[in-house]
């Protein structure tokens, strides 16, 4: 049987190797519109293949989810891999130090481990389920803020957004009330930092899966709550969640989210 840290172990091997690559190729990108601004590379392609080399080779009958359109079932004992090989790519294609690497490991449904990579800043986020979250190898916990008006809040935005679109009415019910507020353009690295104290909350309504699988683990092993946008337990195959270092925090924020729709 398989421990949790010998899988983690071969996630950030895999997740440190498609860092390297994606710096090497900083300065050759053949750069194509995925969709309204919304940028792949062939950088994109190379990492998840190089990532589900690594992992399948090392687990063969594992399943494997990437966002390039790769998907294999889960194996017999329910274990599959969910990769975002570049979470931030127009980050990247710009040279904004803000991208990252995400590897997670699912079984039957359940997030059992989980690596974020950021090469430009050489930090490796792991954790495992019941395991805690570290950074390089040191424990992370989340901050202890406890209102909005002292909280740093990240949010995400549609790839494209229009005049009326409901993040946008989020967006101005949050920035009213909150300390001060963060657009970086990377999922995984905003749950990052959430897990490791920058960051005191965040929410998204369009993140898919592989966007947010490692890093709602972090997140959550770190002390964070999560739960989905109806406030009920967060389900990564639905979009959007709600995330804060505490419980009262979390409160907070989804009240203001709920004013945004005039809901209470």
């Amino acid at each position: 049987m398989v421990a949790a840290n010998d899988f983690l172990s071969v996630a950030e091997y895999a997740a440190r190797t498609a860092g390297k690559l994606l710096r090497d190729w900083t300065w050759q990108l053949d750069v194509r519109e995925k969709g309204p601004s919304d940028l792949v590379t062939a950088a994109d392609v190379a990492s998840q293949e190089l990532i589900q080399k690594i992992l399948l080779g090392a687990f063969p009958s594992h399943g494997f989810l990437g966002e390039e359109k790769v998907s294999i079932a889960p194996d017999a004992d329910g274990y599959r891999w969910i990769v975002d090989p570049l979470d931030g790519t127009t980050n990247y294609v710009r040279s904004i130090p803000a991208w990252a690497v995400s590897v997670a490991l699912e079984q039957r449904g359940r997030i059992v481990a989980g690596v974020v990579y950021d090469p430009c800043r050489d930090e490796c986020f792991t954790a495992t389920a019941g395991g805690g979250a570290w950074l390089n190898g040191k424990p992370m916990r989340a901050s202890g803020v406890e209102r909005l008006e002292q909280a740093v809040v990240a949010m995400s935005l549609p790839a494209a957004v229009t005049d009326d679109a409901p993040a946008l009415h989020e967006f101005c019910a949050v920035v009213l009330r909150a300390g001060a507020m963060r657009r970086i353009g990377s999922a995984a690295l905003n749950l990052c930092y959430l897990a490791a104290g920058r960051f005191d909350a965040y929410w998204s309504s369009h993140t898919r899966i592989w966007d947010i699988a490692a890093g709602v683990l972090l997140a959550t092993e770190a002390g964070a709550t999560v739960t989905g946008r109806s406030g009920k337990r967060f389900d990564a195959e639905q979009p959007g969640f709600v995330a804060a270092s505490t419980a009262a925090l979390h409160c907070e924020l989804f009240e203001a989210l709920g004013g945004a729709h005039g809901s209470a």
